[in-house]
């Protein structure tokens, strides 16, 4: 039988260290787990505080209503995840050269992050909220962006064609990001 774990804080401690099991209404604060392997593990509304993930294995874990907090979250493969209730936030984090390639993320709030490279191609970002979060290089591609908040992000380019992008929402000052294909200088 798997380990549970309830209502517990885990402070300054190594991600290896962890028991395969469940952890629920968790804070994991100043954790690292470098290449750390959190295959089937299940995190259900808890809370990541300064944590550092980068090239974790996330193979069927679980993320329900999931909390980041200035972490670091580079290189992970998100849709290697468990689908079932997958609900997670993202604030102040680095979640660059990520991938989450076929994800239903409906609502999931990017706020004041940075997706440096990071790979959205078939994903449902139906309501996503990305808020001052730098879109460099991140890829759109077959995206469902309907009803999205890109107000506030930047250094994203979107293809309107390739994308589903009803009602998105977006600045004038963002208008480059959408049209840059097509070569216009806007002023």
């Amino acid at each position: 039988m798997a380990a549970y774990f309830h209502g517990r804080q885990f402070d300054t401690f190594e991600f290896h260290a962890l028991e395969k099991g469940e952890y629920e209404a968790c804070r994991f604060t100043n954790g690292s787990g470098h290449k750390a392997d959190l295959s089937e593990f299940k995190f259900i509304d808890c809370e990541f505080v300064v944590c550092d993930l980068s090239l974790a294995k996330l193979n069927r874990t679980a993320f329900r209503e999931v909390q980041f907090r200035e972490c670091k979250l580079s290189g992970l493969h998100f849709e290697s995840c468990h689908d079932f209730g997958l609900a997670f936030g993202f604030e102040l984090c680095r979640i660059d050269f990520c991938t989450f390639i076929g994800m239903k993320l409906k609502g999931t709030r990017f706020v004041r992050s940075q997706l440096l490279e990071s790979d959205f191609t078939d994903c449902d970002l139906t309501g996503a909220l990305f808020d001052q979060t730098d879109l460099s290089r991140v890829v759109f591609d077959n995206t469902i962006l309907e009803k999205a908040d890109f107000r506030t992000a930047y250094g994203y380019q979107i293809d309107p064609e390739q994308n589903r992008m009803r009602q998105a929402k977006f600045s004038a000052s963002g208008l480059a990001g959408l049209l840059g294909k097509y070569g216009l200088e806007i002023e």
